[in-house]
């Protein structure tokens, strides 16, 4: 009998150990992972999208038509996030706007003197569109 008690208490502490180290997992650590990770991404994300704003002015012109499809990620941390532009103490830059804080950042815009108005904001998983458009004072440049 001896030998039976053994191995089942063995087994108990098998299944207690993983149940343990599962619980830690799942309660802590992958949502701090998680939540890293998502930061990171919104990082990238937002980094390539200033990077294709500021590729579509033309470098020299004051008459322009141009419109280029910019690619995001349906869902960062498994949530859907908004990106808008606006001004912050006179800088223009990209805001990426999502439900955890902590992964919501944002992202300076460099952009010509020429380049007057920078307005709008992409849904994620919605087609993303960038217009630039010539205007009476200069360029205006619109996320649609």
């Amino acid at each position: 009998m001896s030998p039976v008690v053994g191995k089942a208490m063995e087994a108990t502490i098998v299944v207690l150990y993983v149940g343990l180290v599962a619980a830690t997992l799942y309660g802590g650590a992958v949502a701090e992972y998680r939540g890293a990770a998502g930061a990171e991404v919104a990082e990238r994300t937002l980094a390539d999208a200033a990077a294709d704003v500021e590729a579509a002015v033309p470098p020299t012109a004051t008459v322009a038509s141009v419109r280029v499809t910019v690619d995001l990620p349906a869902t960062i941390a498994g949530s859907a996030y908004r990106v808008r532009a606006e001004v912050d103490g006179g800088d223009r830059v990209l805001v990426l706007e999502h439900p955890d804080p902590a992964v919501s950042t944002t992202a300076p815009l460099v952009l010509p003197a020429r380049v007057v108005r920078v307005t709008g904001e992409w849904e994620s998983g919605a087609r993303t569109e960038l217009r630039v458009e010539s205007t009476d004072g200069g360029l205006e440049v619109r996320l649609a």
